[in-house]
């Protein structure tokens, strides 16, 4: 009960923060999408979609790596831990500059944060795997989104679209700053350890080609509405699916909590341990994420036409959106579990799939069904991205999102002592 606990105290804060986060986020779709125009929109959010891949593919999935191996050199008073986090931070961050050279004709100013956004990302991950959820709770779920929304409220204000970009990028530098002076302190001072940078890339490579392809997955619909569809419809798909945030961040809270857990129960051989972290953490994501599908599909109607007149027609994007995440959430953290397990080769397939996907359906159903195609198309992604690892994890070990455990986590004492 005690490592439950501790859990649920993880969890609850990672959940916190993913819920400050989404809130912000959409609030900051309703000042832009009421402030501009659809088509002033439509460029905004594609631009933020760029970036933010880009920052993405730039992380080599190296956050995760990091977690990995803090969390297993735990026994050993984390000796050599900073060439880690030296291993994982030198090549990001050099890949973030190439990018940003690459796309700042593209981007304008907005390029000049990746490198900003992918150490930040690193930093925060070095602490989690230190067992620390305060530094991304508050920096990652509460000052980025609330900074962006104040700098992109003042924007609007303005009625400046050109700067949209830049008050959106700004808060990245203190979050960096901040997770930076987080972090000095966790790390204990002792000679580095040759190899380290080795041993981190032989794990973090499979999955680093995995986490671009999960970056680009996850707004890569927005670009192509944008391309095939135009901005206008770029802005109404984005805005009906803001929602999709809420399940993603969510999800991220609480496997942030999990994930280090994970890797020590698997790399111990504790399979049962394994098995109730999953079944705990599958019912928390059911019991938090359910009733706003439920909510927003039964609401999306008027929540939509708040956005303004012309994002109405959007509702039943909506409703695919609900669906596939309810069963989404059902599945639990599967993907979390199969990298934890080191089966990241199979999970960065999965990914090639569940993107092979929805790029097909996005081309034939764009052109003729705009941002509902689109909606389909990461539908069919989503769906694909959540079922091929179910069924992996139920093969290799006999591992299932529900079971025994679920009901314990449902005691109200869980609950309680968080």
């Amino acid at each position: 009960m005690a490592s439950l606990t501790g859990l649920a105290r993880g969890g609850v804060a990672g959940v916190t923060g993913a819920t400050t986060s989404a809130l912000a986020q959409f609030l900051l779709v309703v000042v832009v999408t009421r402030a501009f125009s659809a088509e002033q929109a439509g460029a905004f959010f594609t631009a933020t979609a760029l970036a933010l891949m880009a920052a993405g593919v730039a992380k080599l999935d190296a956050g995760n790596g990091l977690v990995y191996f803090i969390a297993r050199a735990q026994a050993s008073e984390y000796l050599g831990i900073s060439g880690y986090i030296r291993a994982a931070l030198v090549p990001s961050v050099a890949v973030a500059l190439a990018a940003t050279v690459a796309l700042l004709p593209h981007l304008g100013l907005l390029a000049l944060a990746l490198p900003a956004m992918v150490a930040a990302d690193i930093l925060l991950a070095a602490t989690r795997g230190f067992g620390a959820m305060r530094p991304t709770v508050l920096l990652d779920g509460m000052l980025l989104p609330a900074g962006q929304l104040l700098l992109v409220s003042a924007a609007a204000v303005v009625a400046a679209p050109g700067w949209l970009p830049v008050a959106w990028a700004l808060p990245y530098l203190p979050v960096l700053l901040l997770a930076a002076g987080s972090l000095r302190g966790r790390v204990p001072r002792a000679r580095h350890l040759a190899g380290t940078g080795r041993e981190l890339w032989r794990y973090t490579a499979p999955r680093s080609v995995a986490g671009a392809i999960q970056a680009v997955f996850q707004r890569l619909d927005i670009v192509i509405v944008a391309l095939l569809g135009g901005p206008a419809q770029a802005a109404v798909y984005t805005a009906a699916t803001r929602f999709k945030v809420v399940g993603q961040l969510a999800n991220q809270g609480l496997a942030q909590a999990v994930q280090p857990r994970l890797v020590r129960a698997l790399a111990d051989g504790e399979l049962a341990r394994a098995r109730q972290l999953y079944q705990v953490t599958t019912v928390w994501l059911v019991m938090l994420t359910w009733p706003v599908w439920l909510g927003y599909a039964a609401l999306a109607p008027w929540l939509l036409r708040l956005l303004g007149s012309e994002y109405g027609s959007a509702a039943p994007v909506a409703l695919v959106l609900a669906a596939t995440m309810m069963v989404a959430t059902a599945c639990g953290m599967v993907d979390v579990v199969l990298t934890a397990a080191g089966h990241t080769t199979a999970s960065l397939l999965n990914l090639v799939a569940a993107t092979a996907i929805t790029i097909a359906l996005d081309v034939a159903l764009i052109p003729a069904h705009g941002a509902l195609g689109a909606a389909l198309g990461w539908s069919g992604g989503m769906l694909a991205k959540n079922l091929l690892p179910l069924w992996q994890l139920h093969h290799r070990y006999g591992l299932r999102p529900f079971g025994r455990h679920s009901l314990a986590a449902l005691r109200i004492r869980s609950w309680s002592a968080a």
